[in-house]
């Protein structure tokens, strides 16, 4: 099960071990008093004694001895405490046992600040034919309290508990106070040693009221973040309103900004990846991030833990450093939006400019056209793209090329191919909307092939399906490069080494603005997109859906 940011409306807890002190129940001595073999579970023995008499007798046996263990087992140390601070944050609390309710009932007798009315649901192993590590319990449990199972955290002190909460499509916390350890195939959501420390994992998954966020969240999610940049002077932290860098060894610094707001998912990566990419473009190299967080009001702080973790990652990942930012909760927003600004730095003689460009200059493509919208499309409209017909194997690759957005390492290549003389990153409205921008950025008329623009398969299928082109599709991925024509061979020769697909697409023709396309030497219209066919896209869905 993929980790999904914590909602939490519910808490559901096994009982023996966990609510209670572990030791009260000898499970070594029930089975020796049922003939059980050791390390089989003690109720499907029971239920697989071949004669009625048999499982009846057995039965009784361990209701006895349960009821004797329950009199003297005693609450676990914070339970009363967790129970009050579940209680007073309106989280549902439920009991979930393999054990009879009737031993549930005494044992809570020696509770003393909590009945059993208490809980909003009990479930015995009385209640449910399926117990642990079955999911039936679990489900049962989160439909009497009216709850999703994915916003009902399960808490227990044994696998079974693990098990059981993740086949409910539950977020689970492992109780280790008897120093045992889950299977390798069995991980939890969450690990604690004390119940005390459950309440920081509820607390994750409250929803947020608006404002800034809480000093203590902030405080807490900064340690995640790598500080080893010694030109940083200033980092992140509580009371410090601004990072401080120290530049006096650099020559040029190119800066830039850029809102992320088609995305959700992988919004950090997208929001570190498509500012580098520009300071790229110029042969920089990326260094520092600012980002502004803006969330809706009912936010959970864990999903805000997830995107900052998810921007120190991508910043380390690329050697860059996260120095400075905000985050607020907002009804200005109604999902969140992410806008980064970039720092990179450049020798001047290495700086690379549109206006370097001249008739005669060869324009080159990396990738393929359309990349980040496919894997767009794919993450945010999956069902769509399966009842146009698309299989899951290739619904999975499309998302697989969100790996694919960077163009740092080929920047990077081409900043020291002698002959470069400039880059552009291609972005909203696609390559079309790139290669006009380069032509009225440099002054210069551009001729292009329109049939050696590169889509992948994938694309193509996804974008017939849809109705859309990928030539106005937005392109984070695929960087355009402008080189002499002597420096051509050398280049695609250098990313061939690097795995890196190229391919010339056109040629500067003279000094002007505007695009000239041909294809199969024959000219044709230039296409041009007011939007790029993404946002076309989202709109069209949006009204089909207010259509019903």
């Amino acid at each position: 099960m993929s980790y999904r940011p914590l909602r939490i409306r519910a808490a559901l807890f096994d009982f023996d071990g966990t609510l209670t002190q572990p030791g009260a129940l000898d499970f070594d001595q029930i089975r020796a008093a049922l003939g059980c073999p050791p390390g089989i579970p003690i109720l499907e023995f029971i239920d697989g004694l071949a004669e009625p008499s048999a499982q009846a007798a057995a039965r009784m046996i361990l209701h006895q001895m349960e009821l004797q263990a329950a009199a003297q087992s005693v609450p676990n140390h914070g339970a009363e405490d967790l129970i009050a601070f579940l209680r007073e944050k309106q989280i549902k609390i439920g009991i979930v046992s393999r054990n009879s309710r009737k031993a549930i009932e005494v044992a809570l007798k020696n509770f003393t600040r909590t009945l059993p009315h208490d809980f909003d649901v009990i479930i015995s192993r009385d209640d449910c034919s399926q117990p642990k590590p079955k999911p039936d319990s679990i489900l049962l449990a989160a439909q009497r309290l009216g709850i999703n199972p994915a916003e009902t955290v399960v808490v227990g002190d044994y696998f079974f508990d693990i098990e059981a909460g993740r086949a409910a499509g539950s977020p689970t916390v492992f109780l280790n106070n008897r120093n045992l350890t889950l299977p390798d195939n069995c991980p939890s959501t969450f690990t604690i040693a004390d119940l005390a420390e459950l309440r920081g994992i509820i607390e994750l998954g409250l929803p947020l009221a608006q404002g800034k966020l809480p000093h203590h969240f902030l405080r807490t999610f900064l340690k995640g973040t790598p500080s080893s940049d010694t030109e940083v002077l200033v980092w992140p932290a509580i009371g410090e309103d601004t990072a401080a860098v120290d530049i006096v060894r650099e020559e040029v610094i190119v800066l830039k900004s850029d809102p992320i707001t088609f995305v959700t998912e992988s919004i950090g990566q997208y929001a570190v990846l498509v500012n580098a990419n520009d300071i790229a473009t110029a042969g920089a190299r990326p260094r520092w991030f600012l980002t502004s967080l803006l969330f809706p009001p009912g936010t959970t702080p864990d999903a805000i833990q997830l995107l900052m973790q998810e921007l120190a990652q991508t910043c380390s990942r690329w050697g860059i450093s996260l120095c400075g930012g905000h985050t607020e909760i907002t009804d200005a927003v109604t999902r969140p939006v992410v806008t980064g600004t970039l720092v990179g730095t450049v020798a001047k003689k290495d700086l690379l400019e549109k206006r370097n460009i001249r008739p005669g200059d060869i324009l080159i493509m990396t990738k393929a056209a359309g990349i980040e919208g496919t894997a767009i499309i794919a993450r945010e409209c999956p069902t769509l793209l399966r009842r146009a017909g698309m299989t899951d194997e290739e619904i999975e690759t499309c998302t697989s090329y969100l790996n694919q957005i960077s163009i740092l390492q080929e920047a990077s290549i081409a900043a020291c191919t002698q002959g470069v003389c400039a880059m552009h990153d291609v972005t909203e409205g696609g390559i079309v909307t790139a290669i006009s921008e380069l032509s009225e950025a440099s002054k210069c008329k551009i001729k292009v092939h329109c049939d050696r623009i590169v889509v992948y398969p994938l694309t193509r299928k996804v974008c017939t399906h849809l109705g859309i082109n990928p030539l106005g599709l937005i392109g984070s991925g695929c960087l355009l490069i402008c080189c002499r024509e002597g420096a051509v061979e050398q280049l695609c020769r250098k990313f061939l080494a690097a795995d890196i697909p190229c391919a010339p697409i056109g040629e500067v023709i003279e000094y002007g603005t505007g695009v000239e396309a041909f294809v199969a030497g024959k000219p044709v219209k230039w296409p041009h997109f007011e939007v790029d066919e993404l946002a076309r896209l989202f709109h069209n869905l949006a009204e089909e859906q207010k259509k019903g």
